[in-house]
């Protein structure tokens, strides 16, 4: 695949009325030319000595082939449709990129924090958990303790405290909300998820087993 990209710098006097031409008319003529696949514009954020505003617009075409009838079928006529409207108004000037690999997130949208202090250390949970082993920082979650009743007689739970001298290790991670809800699914029913804030003033969630998250809840009322 190529990339066709234009870069456009405008005139601040016809800047608006030049916007919106590219919006409503110079792209979508573009497209239904049939050889590009996709559009997208971008300001670029720059201060030009020359001044006027910067403007990249970047068109995906599939093939060498498909490009070259561009350039022979159409673009005399889209470019004088440009000097016909905004004239000496603007400089332009194209280039050809060849796109090499695409590569995506493998984590979308981490933006959850999630304090463990049990299982999910561990990494061969993690991996059975997310697909992918969580690199996190070491935190203490203040005025909580270990329970010493265990989820199941086996798992390890933790009580609200009054005392702010009772704190709780762990390690704190950064994952996505899918990845919340998979935690959720591995945790089970037996425990509940709580937004807690932690030494660090990180605001993450942490999974209290039921009946003491029930028990705390009970306690502050």
């Amino acid at each position: 695949m190529l990339i066709y990209n234009v870069t456009i710098n405008i005139n601040e006097a016809v800047h608006d009325e030049w916007l919106g031409w590219m919006k409503q008319k110079h792209i979508p003529d573009m497209l239904s030319t049939g050889k590009f696949l996709e559009a997208t514009m971008s300001k670029v954020l720059v201060d030009e000595e020359m001044g006027g505003i910067t403007y990249s617009v970047q068109y995906k075409v599939k093939d060498r082939d498909t490009l070259n009838a561009y350039y022979s079928e159409n673009a005399s006529t889209l470019r004088n449709e440009s000097l016909k409207h905004f004239g000496d108004n603007f400089v332009a000037f194209r280039t050809e990129l060849e796109v090499l690999t695409i590569e995506s997130a493998l984590i979308p949208s981490a933006t959850e924090y999630l304090f463990t202090y049990g299982t999910l250390q561990d990494e061969a949970v993690q991996n059975v958990v997310f697909s992918r082993t969580l690199k996190g920082n070491r935190d203490l979650l203040t005025c909580h303790k270990v329970a010493k009743e265990k989820v199941g007689g086996l798992y390890p739970t933790l009580r609200q405290s009054t005392k702010e001298e009772d704190q709780v290790r762990g390690e704190v991670f950064i994952v996505s909300s899918a990845e919340l809800i998979q935690a959720d699914s591995y945790e089970g029913d037996a425990y509940c998820r709580k937004k807690v804030t932690l030494a660090s003033g990180i605001e993450a969630w942490v999974y209290i087993g039921k009946s003491a998250f029930e028990d705390s809840n009970q306690e502050n009322v």
